[in-house]
């Protein structure tokens, strides 16, 4: 069973080093795994750090995305591009470690039915406020949808490509998390989940959480997606 984890890269070249030497060690002793990065529409050295760390016919490999259109767009771009039985994403800031991607690769290796499988991690180690805020917005889509939801935005998320398939217009934002999650349970999956640590970031900030602004920004976004895509499956 082939696993293809997909991670949006938008100006993270200080990061790509010791990233990759991560990714390094998820595909280590397994052919069945391999990693996408996609440079998202980065203005920094990103492009030259890729062509210089990565080597050609690689596990490991890179796409382009010319113009950033969004970390949703980044991360379809991956899944388009990828040639996994399970399709999955992380982030690139390395808060998580993309290691944890085998963890959930073994769930799908023990299903009876994978293609209904949908694996999440489960985030612990974070800063208070953050749970907090994460909590409620996971409060808001169980109530919305009348099934659970929780730690939306955790990584990794792993599901079987056949579900990819089932999409239709996924959001080119930070909504995606959400959409595959909604996805998933519409479908009926299995969710699983295991814990994942999250750290801090090795380099740079956050390209979305910058402050009780972005918050909020992020929090009406989410809210006017999730009544819409309410509205769709009715």
């Amino acid at each position: 069973m082939r696993l293809s984890l997909v991670i949006p890269c938008y100006n993270e070249a200080r990061n790509l080093p010791a990233l990759i030497e991560r990714c390094g060690a998820l595909i280590a002793d397994d052919p069945a795994i391999e990693v996408i990065l996609v440079d998202n529409g980065s203005n920094d050295s990103t492009p030259a750090v890729l062509a210089d760390l990565l080597a050609p016919g690689g596990q490991i490999r890179s796409i382009r995305v010319e113009r950033n259109q969004g970390y949703g767009h980044g991360i379809l771009s991956g899944l388009r591009a990828a040639e996994g039985e399970i399709l999955a994403w992380t982030h690139a800031d390395q808060q998580t470690d993309p290691v944890d991607a085998r963890q959930g690769l073994d769930f799908f290796r023990v299903a009876a039915n994978p293609e209904r499988l949908f694996v999440k991690g489960r985030r612990y180690g974070r800063p208070l406020v953050d749970t907090l805020f994460t909590t409620g917005m996971s409060v808001f889509e169980t109530l919305l949808t009348r099934r659970r939801m929780s730690d939306i935005n955790a990584q990794p998320t792993m599901f079987h490509r056949s579900q990819f398939a089932a999409w239709r217009d996924p959001p080119d934002d930070f909504a995606l998390d959400l959409y595959a999650y909604w996805q998933a349970r519409d479908l009926g999956c299995v969710v699983r989940r295991f814990p994942v640590l999250f750290g801090p970031r090795a380099f740079g900030t956050s390209h979305w959480n910058t402050g009780m602004k972005a918050r909020m920004k992020f929090v009406r976004r989410t809210l006017a997606f999730s009544f819409a895509l309410k509205r769709s499956k009715r």
